[in-house]
């Protein structure tokens, strides 16, 4: 199993269309310093691949990675399907983008796909144009993606995307059963290897502890620094727990205990991470953890 990090960014992107913050203009004077946003391809094998939420920048991001790419034949490509570990535009709006395909699975959990059908209208507007395939991603015990690598779903919270908020216009926060946000495990049962991705996680659930504990790789949020970050920077009233990501500063520590291997991802534009002089990067540094880069592959 081999993956790669298509992106890294939280929703907008670094630099974001309407933002002049230090991390943005930082992001158009340096454009090393660009993040896409965030997502992974997953190889099960030479020539068949899953992507792990389909953002805005989707088509760019199979542009710069080689195990995308179509071939041999002018219309074969070697994208299996999309999975998606939530229902946040920012995670989904990339499947509309995806069109053009002939057929195009699509693993969610019922809560995700419930909310992409009913709301976003998602399988009545693609119909026409491509013919979808709905997989449920299990919230217990795992599905088969090829080559013996498997796929499940790791309970975290309840929390809708304000699209799909009641009809009151309030976004009703449901227990992590419900399957609104998960964080994937990916399991290859012939390295014995496994991988939990978890890019949105507003609470440490039991059953995320246990699969960290046994993972050989941690993907995981790294929107903000702080949790004052949204109020301190004027982006949002609410904390970055409040906005359903608990921040590094609370979660580091903890993640250094891990014995597998630590990438903070999903990166905000106004995370100082965003800037590699930050000193910053050295406290994650010593405490073993990495800030993931884009485009960076993994193999397992």
């Amino acid at each position: 199993m081999r993956l790669q990090l298509l992106g890294t960014a939280a929703g907008g992107g670094v630099p974001q269309w309407n933002c002049a913050c230090p991390g943005c203009t930082g992001a158009r004077a340096h454009p090393g310093r660009r993040r896409r946003h965030a997502s992974l391809a997953v190889e099960v094998e030479r020539g068949r691949c899953h992507i792990v939420n389909a953002t805005p920048d989707i088509a760019d991001q199979i542009e710069g990675c080689d195990g995308l790419l179509p071939s041999p034949g002018s219309r074969e490509t070697p994208l299996a399907g999309v999975i998606l570990t939530d229902a946040e535009l920012d995670h989904t709006l990339g499947v509309a983008r995806l069109r053009e395909a002939e057929k195009l699975e699509i693993r969610a959990t019922p809560a995700v796909r419930g909310t992409l059908t009913e709301r976003l209208r998602l399988g009545e507007v693609l119909s026409p144009y491509a013919g979808l395939s709905w997989h449920d991603l299990p919230l217990s015990g795992s599905e088969p993606l090829g080559a013996g690598v498997e796929a499940g779903a790791v309970p975290i919270s309840g929390k809708r995307p304000r699209y799909a908020a009641g009809a009151e216009g309030t976004v009703r926060a449901e227990g992590p059963g419900s399957g609104w946000v998960v964080a994937l495990r990916l399991a290859d049962r012939m390295s014995g290897k496994v991988v939990v991705y978890a890019p949105a996680m507003g609470v440490w659930t039991p059953e995320l502890d246990a699969a960290l504990a046994v993972a050989d790789c941690v993907i995981i949020d790294g929107t903000f620094w702080d949790d004052e970050e949204p109020r301190r920077t004027g982006i949002s009233e609410r904390t970055a727990t409040e906005m359903g990501h608990l921040p590094i500063e609370r979660t580091a520590d903890r993640l250094a205990g891990l014995a597998g291997r630590v990438l903070y991802t999903h990166l905000n534009n106004t995370n100082p991470l965003i800037d590699p002089g930050a000193p910053e990067h050295r406290v994650l540094a010593e405490l073993g953890i990495e800030v993931a880069a884009e485009g960076a592959w993994i193999e397992l």
